[in-house]
């Protein structure tokens, strides 16, 4: 297990300017009010690909030397990954293939498509995944870039919160999203070295919490097929994102299928921003724990606004 070190993160931030937007932050009062505290969103649904996950797709692929690259790369995504990784061999020139499971939204599959990836499907469990997967990688000898457990993109979702602190000064707490912890483990790594006072929290739906549990049990839980709406959450913990979560989260906090529909609403309505479920899971959290946020100055992570608009959660 390679643990990536704050100079990946500096190398990684160099590497990918090139190819990412550095996202804005923006607030708003009216949630402010609602919270009692300060909010800041990094509106990582506005960059490259519309996710945080063009950051550790592009360190990844434009980090392979030319004989690693001329074989392509692969992956298996519920969708976001996916995206950002066809992004990023499309910016290089290289195949990409994305295995993707048949319930993921259209949207993602159709945005893999557009970015010059390959779609090869399997049944929603992570267990499916991975069989399929293996059997994709042993034909063409592909790259494999992990979704989440790869020093490489870790280091490049790290660059987020480098650019947060960047923007906003005095943060108390971040909190973003945990699935399999790529973001947050990111985030750890920039935090624990260059802003150690601010606390780290994650956010998951409860229908999907494994991490939550995980993190009390003080060892990996691992759901096979999880049922909720915020579809980028489904995946669990693995031994690198494990290492960042258990030595530098302050807690993992949960919220409900309707919790987290309300969150998702109240972005859209009173911030105009487009999110997807998962990037309002951390909002539903801090308001099912206000008491514990009261007063504080708040980075939240929006993750991504790849939403497929025929299928809103409320409709």
């Amino acid at each position: 297990m390679i643990i990536p070190t704050i100079q990946d993160m500096v190398e990684a931030r160099e590497r990918i300017a090139p190819y990412i937007h550095k996202t804005p932050v923006i607030t708003s009062s009216f949630i402010n009010g609602v919270v009692g505290a300060e909010l800041f969103f990094k509106c990582e649904n506005l960059q490259k690909a519309g996710a945080f996950k063009a950051r550790g797709a592009s360190n990844a692929v434009f980090g392979l030397s030319d004989e690693q690259a001329s074989k392509g790369v692969a992956t298996h995504s519920s969708g976001n990954h996916g995206t950002c990784l066809s992004y990023a061999a499309g910016r290089r020139g290289i195949p990409c293939t994305v295995v993707m499971p048949r319930t993921a939204p259209q949207a993602k599959k159709d945005a893999v498509k557009g970015y010059g990836g390959v779609v090869v499907e399997c049944e929603p469990s992570t267990s499916s995944r991975e069989s399929v997967f293996a059997q994709v990688v042993s034909e063409s000898g592909a790259e494999f870039v992990h979704p989440y457990n790869d020093w490489r993109v870790i280091a490049g979702q790290a660059t987020c919160s480098a650019e947060l602190i960047e923007q906003v000064e005095g943060l108390d707490s971040v909190i973003a999203p945990i699935g399999g912890g790529g973001m947050v483990s990111g985030t750890c790594l920039t935090l624990s070295h260059l802003a150690p006072q601010i606390k780290i929290y994650a956010a998951e739906p409860l229908n999907a919490d494994d991490a939550a549990r995980s993190f009390r049990a003080g060892e990996i839980i691992a759901d096979d097929a999880p049922v909720t709406v915020a579809d980028g959450l489904k995946v669990p913990l693995k031994d690198l994102t494990w290492h960042f979560v258990r030595n530098h989260v302050t807690d993992i906090l949960t919220a409900t299928e309707e919790e987290i529909i309300d969150a998702m609403k109240l972005i859209w309505k009173r911030m105009k921003i487009v999110v997807e479920p998962s990037s309002a899971v951390p909002l539903a959290a801090i308001l099912k724990n206000k008491e514990l946020f009261a007063g504080q100055r708040i980075g939240i992570i929006i993750t991504g606004g790849n939403v497929d608009l025929d299928k809103l959660p409320w409709s």
